[in-house]
């Protein structure tokens, strides 16, 4: 394989396979297949200490789905019910996702990524949104629901401002609450919650997360820009 190698963040969870039941780190394969239909080489990077050590033989990272983040990571207690929370995972992803900030790595964040950009950069969470607002379907499954692009932003560039009438596959209990420094918030739900944060300076590297799931997705234009700009990225460090 050639091209761009994109670090996807993985999980530690119990899983069976064949005549086995063991901890595994794992992803679903969803976020692998669109990342190598994209021409990128996607690398699992497991929630061990030490993982940003990778960050320089990687061309882009996406920070994937998950349990929710711990509380107390920005200033609150656990609301009732704030579930599968791994210290280990957010301690080796707030790692990763510096490291990955401070070598101007792209960077695509997906549900649980984009509540971990916002708490890297000082933001806050709504640790429960309400049963009745769509957000959260019955488990194992995807809801689905309209979003709103501002316009002039990465996101509607990416999605060639076609934004109009965006229906997202969604699958989460958390949101944004308090933005964090630098962030813009690009999308939202017709209830008012943030679905797309990006930063917003000018000259920013590739730095954008959504609240819905693009792997799972017959629309490939999100995860296809995170591995174009870390190809252009790639380019640009083999001629330095």
């Amino acid at each position: 394989m050639t091209g761009p190698v994109i670090g996807l963040s993985a999980y530690s969870e119990p899983a069976r396979w064949a005549v086995w039941q063991a901890p595994a780190v794992l992803l679903p394969e969803a976020y692998v297949r669109h990342v190598a239909a994209a021409g990128g080489i996607p690398v699992l990077l497991p929630p061990l200490p030490g993982v940003a050590q990778t960050v320089g033989r990687l061309d882009g990272l996406i920070l994937t789905g998950g349990g929710d983040i711990e509380p107390g990571r920005y200033g609150e207690e656990p609301h009732p019910r704030t579930t599968r929370v791994s210290e280990q995972r957010d301690a080796a992803e707030l790692e990763l996702l510096g490291a990955a900030l401070d070598a101007g790595l792209p960077v695509l964040g997906v549900c649980r990524g984009m509540q971990l950009l916002n708490v890297a950069r000082g933001g806050t969470l709504c640790q429960h949104l309400a049963e009745d607002t769509g957000h959260a379907p019955q488990p194992g499954t995807y809801g689905s629901h309209p979003v709103r692009v501002a316009a002039g932003t990465r996101l509607a560039e990416i999605l060639d401002d076609g934004a109009a009438g965006l229906h997202v596959p969604t699958a989460h209990h958390q949101s944004v609450d308090a933005l964090g420094d630098g962030l813009v918030a690009t999308a939202w739900a017709e209830d008012g919650v943030v679905e797309a944060v990006e930063l917003g300076a000018d000259g920013d590297p590739f730095v954008l997360a959504v609240q819905w799931h693009p792997e799972v997705s017959t629309d490939r234009r999100l995860i296809a820009a995170l591995v174009a700009a870390a190809s252009a990225r790639a380019s640009r460090s083999a001629l330095a």
